[in-house]
């Protein structure tokens, strides 16, 4: 289990500390003695060529010295800010590092954990030393920026506790939070964490880009490539870089937005057909919960893009003089009350939908759900969450209005992109309603509670206890 420690109290940073070393004399180096020094801390720096360090590069609280000398001045802690092909340069000086904490800050350059850790490799290269993993995760922006305004998490793990120990006491007076990860063979985790490319956002996105690949080919297929190849010459290729742009995307917001809900509803049906709460998910699913923020958001962008593309359209009427035109038909052409009122809804609940979106988003940042409590936060990401799709479902069936009822709909036999686009969150809101039907509300909400139907729970359940009115 991973044990996180409290951040430390100012009686550590009046504490008298011991001279710390690094080896190294590059970017994070410098940020490293920026940080001790700013908190305290008595740093030496030990260099290969002491004399190439230009002048002013450390700050004049820190002694610049070779790398034996360096050493000799460290009584227990020796950060090794070198890089880990360099190590073996380091062996002359195995009986000057005996018994001292040698910190690993070091990362790896390829995204392989089944081989040795460079963590491991420095263990193996100075057996009588206790060798720390830590610090890789920090970038040397957030150590001279100070532990308010970068990542305040430091991930150790080492074999040796006394080592351990004493990489956390300077954690903590760094200002830092240190997380106990475990034995040194955490390290190879922690060492390709930094070399992660947004590991939770691949499938979101991926998901998000195929979806606009399907309506973008869909529309372009339907209202232009067909047209123009059975009417012979009928060019509307103009269309390609914002009218069917601003088509497809309503439609990924809303499907996406609409798999953000789905694994949800998916996970209740399943306890309901299992009895029971205490079977693990599929795995395919279990991903699926955890990636709903990332496809939240990605919905919120493509809703917001589509609010602006709907902007710049006028833009283009303008270009294209059709202004004039619709004008001269508005005085030609008897007021189309119903024509208004379908207008005007599907605008109000286009603009109500990315409203709720946008407090969705705002409350999916760490910093504000930090200040909600559970049924607040589960409120807004879930009751609110159901009614801005409602509200974009709304929104695109009041522009496609009857329309759908119309053969002038189908060229082709194919079926409007909108009309594709609600088809997933249609079912969402369906399953939503019947689960909220008291029969299946009231035996989800007891499996939730723990109840287990008489096939997974053999003892005779003759009786339930009452607790909060839920039989």
């Amino acid at each position: 289990p991973v044990i996180q420690y409290s951040p430390g109290t100012a009686q550590h940073s009046r504490q008298k500390n011991p001279t710390v070393a690094i080896l190294g004399s590059g970017d994070f180096s410098r940020s490293l003695a920026l940080r001790l020094v700013a908190s305290g801390v008595r740093v030496v720096v030990g260099s290969r060529c002491v004399n190439r360090i230009p002048s002013g590069l450390f700050p004049d609280a820190v002694e610049l010295r070779n790398q034996e000398g360096a050493v000799s001045q460290a009584v227990c802690l020796v950060f090794m800010a070198v890089f880990p092909e360099h190590y073996c340069s380091l062996l002359g000086l195995q009986s000057a590092l005996a018994g001292k904490v040698l910190v690993d800050v070091s990362n790896g350059a390829e995204m392989n954990i089944h081989g040795p850790s460079n963590a491991e490799r420095l263990a193996e290269l100075f057996p009588d030393s206790l060798v720390v993993k830590g610090f890789n995760t920090v970038s040397t922006w957030e150590l001279q920026t100070g532990a308010h305004d970068g990542s305040r998490q430091v991930m150790i793990c080492s074999n040796s506790t006394e080592g351990k120990k004493k990489v956390v006491q300077l954690a903590r007076q760094m200002g830092f939070h240190p997380v106990d990860m475990g034995g040194l063979s955490a390290a190879r985790e922690i060492e390709v964490a930094p070399l992660r490319l947004f590991p939770s956002w691949s499938g979101p996105v991926v998901v998000t880009f195929l979806l606009f690949l399907f309506f973008y080919g869909y529309g372009f297929l339907r209202g232009i490539l067909l047209p123009f190849l059975a009417q012979g010459g009928h060019n509307a290729f103009y269309r390609l870089a914002l009218d069917l742009v601003n088509e497809s995307l309503p439609a990924v917001a809303l499907v996406t937005l609409a798999l953000v809900y789905f694994p949800g509803l998916f996970a209740a049906w399943l306890q309901l057909w299992r009895g029971t709460k205490y079977q693990r998910f599929p795995s395919w699913l279990d991903n699926w919960l955890q990636r709903r923020k990332q496809l939240g958001l990605l919905s919120f962008l493509c809703a917001a893009l589509h609010g602006v593309y709907s902007l710049c359209l006028p833009l283009r009427r303008i270009t294209l003089h059709r202004l004039v035109n619709t004008a001269y038909r508005q005085v030609k052409e008897p007021w189309d009350e119903l024509g208004v009122w379908r207008s005007d809804l599907y605008l109000s609940c286009g603009v109500l939908g990315l409203g709720v979106l946008s407090l969705l988003a705002i409350t999916s940042l760490p910093t504000v759900g930090n200040t909600l409590n559970w049924r607040e936060f589960t409120f807004v990401q879930s009751g609110l969450g159901y009614i801005a799709l409602t509200l974009s479902i709304m929104h695109t069936l009041f522009f496609g209005w009857d329309f759908a009822f119309h053969i002038e709909a189908y060229p082709f036999y194919m079926p409007p992109s909108y009309l594709l686009a609600v088809v997933v969150p249609c079912i969402v809101l369906v399953c939503r309603c019947f689960l909220l039907l008291p029969c299946i509300f009231t035996r989800l909400t007891r499996i939730r509670r723990g109840w287990e139907s008489k096939r997974n729970c053999p003892v005779l359940q003759h009786h339930y206890v009452v607790a909060n009115g839920i039989p």
